[in-house]
């Protein structure tokens, strides 16, 4: 079951890669990893993404809020890995099946971290989408929302503002 789970992320990433090096600079630019996460559609910017892959084992860590699923080794770098589900106040993920885990870019600084999503839904690109109102509760870490023509919002993670934000950065309770 396990190697089903990597064959299938390697062939993801392997189209991913050939449909990035297919795209202009321009079109690489409007593009966006979509996810699906608490009931809502994500967008994060391909720039501030580091890696997705998927979830691997993590080691908890005691007095720490209940998102905070603890640390991952990847690669021989220790990663804090949340939940992001449950950082956004909703029901944890699942570990397994189609959850995978986003690491954050070199654009969040030294930041080794990522956030366990249920579901990677793949590229988006913003030419068909239309830019929608903000949130009135919109986070700070909050980029521009948008709609698709099916009328379903999509908002925008700035994952550097996040990397920034003290609520995502104090996990200790």
């Amino acid at each position: 079951m396990a190697r089903a789970g990597k064959v299938d992320l390697r062939v993801f990433q392997q189209e991913l890669a050939v449909r990035l090096a297919a795209k202009t600079a321009g079109e690489v630019a409007s593009s966006r990893l979509g996810l699906s996460c608490a009931g809502r559609q994500w967008l994060i910017r391909l720039a501030d993404a580091g890696e997705v892959i998927a979830t691997p084992q993590i080691v908890s860590v005691p007095l720490t809020k209940p998102w905070f699923l603890g640390v991952a080794n990847i690669r021989g770098n220790l990663y804090g890995v949340v939940d992001f589900a449950g950082f956004l106040g909703q029901a944890a993920t699942s570990a397994g099946g189609a959850s995978r885990l986003l690491l954050f870019g070199p654009r969040a600084g030294d930041l080794r971290a990522g956030i366990v999503v249920p579901r990677v839904l793949g590229l988006r690109n913003l030419a068909t989408l239309a830019p929608a109102e903000a949130e009135a509760d919109a986070r700070d870490w909050f980029g521009q929302r948008w709609v698709d023509a099916d009328g379903a919002h999509w908002q925008e993670i700035d994952l550097v503002r996040l990397a920034q934000d003290p609520g995502f950065l104090q996990v200790g309770v």
